[in-house]
């Protein structure tokens, strides 16, 4: 007996997630719950600033990768 209530539940869950999904899936939007806008800085919040030697190195490492993905599309061809 204590099978058949536990399938019971499940069937109860499982009617529930697909009304939910179909709700979402007809507004084709969905919130994450957070207040205000992503991109707004907080009060008192500085802009990290990157040194012209740290932004040479990223540029430089990012060159390499653009690098190593050109031969390896040459090489499969």
């Amino acid at each position: 007996m204590a099978i058949e209530s536990i399938l019971a539940q499940i069937d109860a869950e499982i009617a529930s997630l697909t009304k939910v999904r179909a709700l979402l899936a007809s507004t084709g939007e969905v919130t994450t719950g957070l207040v205000g806008s992503p991109t707004k800085k907080r009060k008192g919040t500085k802009k990290r600033q990157l040194s012209p030697e740290a932004r040479k190195r990223i540029g430089d490492a990012q060159r390499k990768r653009w690098a190593a993905q050109k031969r390896a599309k040459a090489k499969a061809k």
